[in-house]
């Protein structure tokens, strides 16, 4: 366990956030080699793949559930020095983890065919996606074990391991990738099925690893079975927190599936420029996710310990770390937008949609950047409805008019990339203003419980 209620903030964020960066990295890499060696395969198959891959978002939102209550109950009680609470916490994490994984096994077998059917602009496309999802569905389950021990140790402000395990995973996915996808050695390929059956394996050899280290390594929070009984107050405690985030990230998921219920009548070429585009974009925003995620755990353990001073400061420096970040790379994408996307296809078409969706995007990478920092503080605080509220504000702003655009003769892509920055920018206004009130209702509470220390 690392205390994080005392020392410099800006420390601790860096510390935090250099591993949880290089880990995301890893992670975004499970889809990057699987998109780079389905690209080889074809306009459908890029389309299918990523298609299918804006459906993780469902499972996102879940370990969202998992992962956020997780990690803001469990720093809470480090911060007010609560470990047999940590523990408690953990244990009833994994046993939701065992829950979840189970529904989205039954839930990704039967219910896949029907949403390919819906966004994917042909039948081609639809297989595709179909196929890489059945294969993949054993490893989307497993996310959740893998989300609630790593999410443990955030909340106690260790992430090195989760990090070292996330690179080793994703090496067994680079390694597995070509063999299964291109049939490399074997010369037996699986095309879009090898992409799912590699990112299921790497994430089965992640859960191992990450297992072994609990058992053998970690000592504040561990395995145990007798807390391993359904504790229905300490459920309803997590989901109260994680819900809302869930919630979240499932409206990005609407949000994302119109986009391509909008463009889908600009055919594959369309879908599959998107995709790429969304998929770079996602590792761009690394860094500053990576920021706002270490600001999550120390927000928490400073509420929990009752110091007010250190959550406000713990925003502020993360707001302006994050700033700087994004600022250089929306230069960085202004100058060159053709070059982050030009590995992943050789088709010109392809690689002008991603490119102009990179650099319309980047417009709002500091406003995304503000949403970034403010969900997080709102999970340190350990109510996320505010950031929920927030994502329903860009949904409602941004599906009517981007309805109403599609629908016209003069429509063109590039419309919906202006509209989503106007949503964008929209919604890290609320953030801001939502998370002053917070401020204002959570922090004095705080501020008075810690006087007497």
């Amino acid at each position: 366990m690392k205390d994080l209620t005392q020392g410099s903030l800006v420390r601790h964020i860096l510390v935090m956030a250099g591993p949880i960066a290089l880990g995301m990295i890893f992670q975004t890499l499970y889809f990057l080699v699987d998109l780079y060696f389905v690209a080889q395969l074809g306009d459908t198959a890029i389309a299918g793949v990523s298609t299918a891959g804006n459906a993780t978002f469902i499972i996102m939102a879940l370990t969202q559930v998992l992962g956020v209550g997780t990690v803001a109950l469990i720093s809470q009680a480090v911060g007010r020095k609560d470990q047999p609470e940590a523990n408690l916490i953990f244990n009833q994490s994994l046993l939701l983890s065992a829950l979840f994984g189970a529904i989205t096994l039954l839930a990704g077998y039967t219910l896949t065919g029907v949403y390919m059917r819906g966004v994917a602009a042909d039948a081609a496309t639809a297989m595709a996606g179909k196929t890489y999802l059945y294969w993949f569905a054993p490893g989307l389950a497993l996310q959740f074990a893998l989300v609630a021990m790593s999410s443990a140790l955030r909340g106690t402000g260790i992430v090195r391991p989760t990090m070292l395990v996330q690179m080793l995973s994703v090496l067994v996915n680079a390694v597995l990738a070509p063999v299964l996808i291109a049939g490399w050695g074997t010369g037996r390929p699986m095309g879009v099925a090898g992409a799912g059956l590699a990112s299921t394996l790497a994430v089965i050899v992640a859960v191992g690893m990450l297992s072994i280290y609990f058992a053998k390594l970690e000592k504040y929070v561990a395995f145990h079975r007798d807390q391993w009984r359904p504790r229905l107050h300490a459920w309803r405690r997590m989901l109260a927190v994680g819900l809302p985030a869930g919630g979240e990230f499932l409206l990005l998921f609407v949000f994302v599936g119109i986009i391509y219920w909008c463009i889908r009548d600009f055919g594959a070429v369309a879908q599959a420029g998107f995709g790429i585009g969304s998929r770079v974009m996602q590792s761009i925003f690394l860094p500053a996710m990576a920021i706002a995620f270490a600001a999550g755990p120390i927000a928490g353990q400073n509420f929990g310990a009752r110091k007010a001073q250190r959550v406000r400061e713990t925003f502020s420096r993360a707001v302006l770390l994050i700033t700087c970040v994004m600022a250089v790379l929306t230069l960085l994408v202004q100058v060159r937008p053709a070059l982050l996307v030009a590995g992943f296809t050789d088709e010109p078409e392809v690689l002008a949609v991603a490119a102009t969706f990179l650099k319309i995007s980047s417009l709002n990478f500091i406003a995304q950047g503000l949403i970034f920092t403010c969900s997080s503080m709102f999970q340190g605080l350990g109510n996320t409805r505010p950031a929920l509220i927030s994502t329903a504000t860009r949904l409602v702003t941004f599906a009517g008019p981007a309805a109403w655009l599609s629908s016209q003769s003069f429509f063109q892509i590039h419309h919906l990339w202006y509209l989503s920055v106007a949503t964008v920018t929209l919604q890290a206004a609320v953030s801001l203003l939502l998370l002053r009130l917070q401020f204002r209702v959570r922090l004095p509470m705080a501020a008075v419980a810690g006087a007497p220390a």
